[in-house]
């Protein structure tokens, strides 16, 4: 008989409940060195793992896929099955404790959001840490932002999303762009954004045992190290819940899950944009873990979430 780790509730859907009760004990750890070599070893791991559910979700959806550079930095260009050109890019910006991951191993998120939404997605495969620090991981994106404009795209027509601490790049980077007086694009995404790379905020403590992805100690401390020094640790631009919006920022949809410790992230992250007047939906799913919309893309869960970031972008780059 299978033990299920977690408590599955009844509100979520049958096929929610049923991944839930798979999720094994969350033993999660990261390395506490700066030791390229074994933070390689790592990223190589988890490539290889990610393989399999990538090939998948590209042959279910069939889009077209492209390495390019853009400005330098190397991204994968995904375009939705039968695309046409509306003038209008979305850039995503993968999680994985900014340590993890790769364009190609998150196609996951990248080749769904490009199906419902219509548009030209560009992944950004950015440099994790600890090979690079957040100045110049947020540099990159930026280059790949002017590039794009270089292309043609004016920044009314360019989106720009990202989940766990693509999020917290997604953000960051944007309000970097605003405060080098380069404007911002047209709308933000968050999905379960760590917008908080400190251990900060009550659910950090209050479900802790209830979360089936994240654990901060020996995991997600040791990749807040990796990625910033920790006097840089509330930096705005490596935290963005420290930012100062009240300066301005695009519109912004937040999506998380309530049995995730990023939670509070994101409730602050909604709030603080709020009392800034910046136009911000917060949009909860009841019962969902972790980027629960590219780690478990066939759920009807993630299916809604993904159609209303669609109606969502579809407003506001007015397509």
């Amino acid at each position: 008989m299978m033990i299920s780790y977690y408590s599955v509730p009844t509100t979520i859907s049958p096929e929610a409940q049923e991944v839930l009760r798979q999720f094994p004990q969350n033993t999660k750890s990261l390395p506490a060195t700066d030791d390229l070599d074994v933070w390689k070893k790592v990223w190589q791991e988890n490539e290889e793992s990610k393989k399999e559910d990538n090939a998948k979700v590209v042959d279910h959806y069939k889009p077209v896929v492209q390495e390019k550079k853009l400005g330098g930095v190397p991204v994968l260009d995904v375009k939705p099955k039968n695309w046409q050109d509306n003038g209008k890019v979305l850039i995503y910006l993968h999680g994985g404790a900014y340590v993890l991951f790769s364009a190609a191993s998150t196609l996951t998120s990248s080749v769904p959001v490009a199906d419902v939404t219509g548009l030209r997605v560009v992944s950004v495969d950015y440099t994790v840490a600890p090979f690079a620090k957040w100045d110049k991981i947020t540099d990159q994106i930026i280059q790949v932002i002017k590039e794009l404009i270089k292309e043609g795209y004016e920044l009314e027509n360019i989106a720009i999303y990202g989940d766990s601490a693509g999020g917290g790049l997604t953000a960051g980077t944007v309000l970097k762009m605003r405060d080098q007086g380069l404007s911002m694009p047209a709308a933000v995404v968050l999905w379960s954004c760590w917008s908080d790379i400190t251990e900060t905020g009550d659910t950090y403590e209050t479900i802790k045992d209830r979360d089936p992805i994240l654990v901060y100690d020996n995991f997600l401390a040791n990749a807040a190290n990796a990625y910033a020094d920790p006097a840089d640790h509330k930096n705005p631009y490596v935290s963005p819940v420290y930012g100062d919006y009240n300066k301005g920022f695009p519109p912004t949809l937040i999506q998380v899950g309530t049995t995730e410790i990023f939670f509070s992230n994101s409730v602050r992250h909604y709030q603080i944009l709020d009392q800034a007047k910046i136009p911000v939906k917060f949009d909860p799913y009841e019962g969902m873990w972790h980027v629960f919309q590219t780690l478990n893309w066939e759920l009807p869960e993630s299916e809604l979430a993904r159609q209303k970031m669609a109606v969502f972008l579809a407003e506001h780059l007015k397509y």
